[in-house]
């Protein structure tokens, strides 16, 4: 049955001239700066930075995604701008340098504890695991100074010397615990622990080291290990 003349739908042609003009149009809607604010917003209410699915998702947003990337270029693009890492696909040089500017912001090498704490500004730890083969080794990479191997157990004996001078005896495993809260710069009383392979008396033998360290320095250290200065003669 041949089709009636009326029932044909032509396409029309697109004016490339008129559809950059309605995009523009659309674009105007919202400033860059606004648009920025509402992904940091966002990744506030999320704990970390938002997949567009997330953010299309957000129930207080106002920006549709796909104006985000008219605006920027690219997702990750205006997630950049707006300090928020991409989950996926940040760089090596760009975990790194978040590394360094929150080094900088703390005074110290940043800890796992610090990048949990700054979620939607920094990846995950795991990224830095998977690109760098440990947190330590991105630290190192990033330029701070983190001992390994012997030179961290040596680190850690200089602690704990210090913490016996304060306490008045050697250190317990509770006490580490309880100052490793206060100072993210001590390793985990774990990590101690496995300084010393994790073998049974673990703990002992580390307040034996401290106990040499001390006892080099001029100092006794009772069987109860008690901390004391030795006698002038």
């Amino acid at each position: 049955m041949p089709r009636r003349p009326g029932n044909r739908t032509t396409p029309r042609a697109i004016d490339p001239e008129a559809l950059a003009a309605f995009q523009a149009g659309l674009r105007k809607r919202y400033s860059d700066e606004q648009i920025l604010a509402e992904l940091k917003a966002c990744a506030g209410r999320l704990g970390r930075s938002p997949t567009m699915r997330e953010f299309a998702g957000d129930a207080e947003t106002t920006v549709h995604p796909q104006t985000v990337i008219e605006h920027f270029g690219s997702w990750n693009a205006a997630k950049r701008a707006a300090g928020l890492v991409p989950r996926r696909f940040a760089t090596r040089e760009e975990l790194l340098g978040l590394l360094r500017e929150l080094g900088n912001d703390l005074g110290r090498p940043p800890t796992a504890r610090d990048i949990d704490e700054h979620k939607g500004k920094l990846p995950s730890k795991s990224l830095y695991w998977h690109t760098f083969g440990s947190l330590t080794n991105a630290l190192r990479e990033a330029g701070f100074d983190v001992p390994v191997g012997e030179e961290r157990l040596e680190r850690a004996v200089e602690q704990g010397a210090a913490m016996a001078r304060r306490l008045g005896r050697l250190p317990r495993f509770a006490d580490w615990a309880e100052a490793r809260k206060e100072d993210d710069s001590l390793l985990t009383e774990w990590q101690v622990y496995r300084l010393l392979d994790a073998r049974r008396g673990a703990w002992s033998t580390f307040q034996f080291l401290v106990r040499e360290l001390l006892e080099s320095r001029g100092l006794t250290v009772a069987p109860d290990g008690t901390v004391k200065k030795k006698k002038k003669r």
